[in-house]
């Protein structure tokens, strides 16, 4: 168990036309353990505080899953509140972290996304997807909610959206589902035109007015200045109901699969 939480990278790489890239990935379908979650939010908040980089595109390695979301190795080690607490800041620092980053960040995302990784997708400024990019907030299955990512999502797809993803917890919603409601900015049939597409707006905005960008990002995020109060005490919430002997036998039950 503790072998499956170490595991997983955060790389980034910037080129020479200010474009910082971001890859996250585990071996367990690029699941979110607490560690790759500090240090995507570090990072995202390192490179929107680098003057080389001008814009900034997130995305996970591999060819199938684009996002696990939480790792069940670590929920199922969750033993008490705080701990709980501390692991689901996690998703809210990495959200708060794309909030309150000054530059515009394109989101990447190749395939299936559940749960934080939903979030993840909500979060970015700008959000790319292929036809493999089906979307799934399980949470309410394991015993919890989608509490700490659902105000991002909201804020993207609107509540009714959002509720239908999040009572449906065991139903997958298709890329174009996603697309149709404004978390995906556009879908592609293959990941070799998504990337063609995202080059081109990369490369366009990087040539773009920073301060122009900066103050539009602030607009497009007017009414969320609360987050970093709001989105911990929804942490808490998932941190306490994650000790429930029904969250523990649904997790393993899951694992189990």
């Amino acid at each position: 168990m503790l072998q499956a939480i170490e595991q997983g990278h955060v790389h980034f790489t910037i080129s020479e036309k200010g474009i910082g890239t971001i890859e996250f990935g585990h071996p367990l379908s690029n699941s979110l353990p607490g560690k790759i979650l500090r240090k995507l939010a570090d990072t995202i908040t390192e490179l929107g505080n680098n003057d080389a980089v001008k814009i900034i595109i997130v995305k996970s390695s591999g060819e199938k899953a684009f996002c696990a979301g939480a790792s069940f190795d670590e929920l199922i080690a969750v033993k008490d509140l705080e701990v709980g607490k501390v692991f689901f800041s996690g998703f809210a620092n990495v959200i708060n972290a794309c909030r309150k980053c000054p530059k515009l960040i394109i989101g990447r995302v190749h395939g299936k996304a559940v749960g934080g990784g939903v979030g993840i997708a909500a979060s970015v400024d700008y959000c790319f997807a292929t036809k493999n990019a089906d979307v799934k907030l399980s949470e309410l299955a394991v015993g919890i909610g989608p509490f700490v990512v659902g105000p991002a999502i909201e804020r993207k797809i609107g509540i009714s959206n959002m509720s239908q993803l999040a009572i449906n917890a065991c139903e997958w919603r298709p890329a174009e589902w996603a697309y149709r409601r404004g978390l995906y900015a556009d879908i592609f049939e293959t990941e070799a035109e998504m990337d063609s597409e995202i080059e081109k707006l990369a490369n366009t905005l990087a040539k773009s007015n920073p301060e122009a960008m900066k103050k539009l990002k602030d607009i497009f995020w007017e009414g969320t200045e609360n987050w970093d109060t709001l989105l911990v005490e929804r942490a808490e919430i998932s941190g306490r109901l994650i000790l429930s002997e029904f969250s523990v036998n649904a997790i393993n039950a899951f694992k189990g699969k």
